[in-house]
């Protein structure tokens, strides 16, 4: 098990409360395992990611019964130590924003060669033989390596930032939105570049996968989480997980992406917003949007119930669920929400 985190709260606080950003987060990452996580704008992915790498401000509170890399507390581990020891050489980053994240004025190649001299005792040709290497990998001429960020296309900073990630052969690598604002066929080849990556590399790469995009998650990932408002609502095997969802928040988002087996079918949005993580909800996150709601679903805060071997579900109701998959597809079953009345 690479990564293993139990009951993760991460809360902020604020003038007006506490932001319950992440709230009973649990999730395992095997070696080699491509673990996606979905979900809204706002459900809290990116606040997991910077819980994971030790990057949410000071005034953030932070608990867990357990958050463990290669068996490592990195919860407890003192600041200095997890930056030289786990940063990069364990976990790895590529961020949303590639450019943000590339210095202007720096030559690109100088940005990883110094990553790397950081935390190996490399000289200057090893480090750019592995630079090379990398930037092969993802599609990028070693002449790339010259040049500085804006001389970049934003799938080209992309596939910089991936081989940047890789640079020091790390166990888990966690991709925040690697395809977001990307054409398709860009996404596409950086997909391909990623599966092939991980084919050709000598070490086993886990990946943790965050993006809104279902259709990423599907063709990349080995397990799904979905994520809603800092709640993981429902968890299993990617085939699983598309063929027999039991969540009604699952249900949904499969309603609102197309699909090429049902090409004339109407997508389907799910009304309403997420809640505000301010106020005490002591029931479902979801009860508000849900259109199966009963008033148990909004006293009661659902269990995490393993329906089968390795697929959880955050929901109260799970023996309707055949009911549920039949009226989900109807976009009046929607409308009859509270959130849509």
């Amino acid at each position: 098990m690479i990564l293993e985190i139990e009951n993760l709260k991460t809360y902020y606080r604020i003038e007006k409360g506490v932001v319950k950003a992440n709230d009973g987060i649990s999730l395992s990452i095997k070696e080699n395992e491509v673990v996606g996580l979905a979900g809204e704008s706002g459900c809290g992915k990116s606040t997991l990611i910077r819980t994971i790498i030790r990057l949410v401000p000071q005034s953030a509170q932070v608990t867990a019964d357990k958050m463990t890399f290669m068996d490592q507390d990195i919860l407890a581990m003192p600041e200095k130590e997890f930056r030289e020891k786990i940063l990069w050489q364990g976990i790895a980053l590529v961020p949303q924003s590639a450019m943000n994240a590339l210095n202007p004025v720096y030559r690109v190649g100088d940005q990883c060669t110094e990553a790397i001299k950081a935390h190996t005792d490399y000289g200057k040709a090893e480090c750019e033989q592995i630079v090379k290497r990398l930037f092969d990998a993802v599609g990028l001429q070693a002449g790339m390596m010259k040049a500085y960020p804006h001389e970049f296309s934003g799938g080209m900073r992309q596939r910089a930032m991936i081989a940047m990630s890789l640079l020091l052969n790390p166990a888990l690598v966690i991709m925040d939105e690697p395809t977001t604002g990307l054409d398709v066929l860009v996404q596409e080849r950086i997909l391909r570049n990623i599966k092939e990556i991980r084919q050709k590399s000598k070490s086993a790469v886990s990946i943790l996968l965050i993006t809104h995009d279902i259709s990423v998650i599907a063709e990349m990932s080995d397990r799904i989480g979905i994520m809603y408002a800092g709640r993981l609502m429902e968890s299993a095997e990617s085939m699983a997980l598309f063929n027999e969802p039991y969540h009604p928040y699952t249900l949904g988002l499969k309603n609102a992406f197309p699909s090429i087996k049902a090409i004339d079918r109407e997508l389907i949005s799910i009304p309403g917003s997420p809640p505000n993580l301010l106020e005490d909800i002591p029931g479902c996150l979801f009860a508000f949007r849900c259109p199966f709601v009963i008033p148990e679903c909004e006293k009661t805060r659902p269990p995490d119930l393993e329906i089968k071997p390795g697929h959880m579900v955050h929901c109260i109701r799970t023996d309707h669920v055949e009911e549920f998959r039949k009226l989900a597809g109807d976009k009046k079953t929607w409308q009859s929400s509270k959130s849509a009345t």
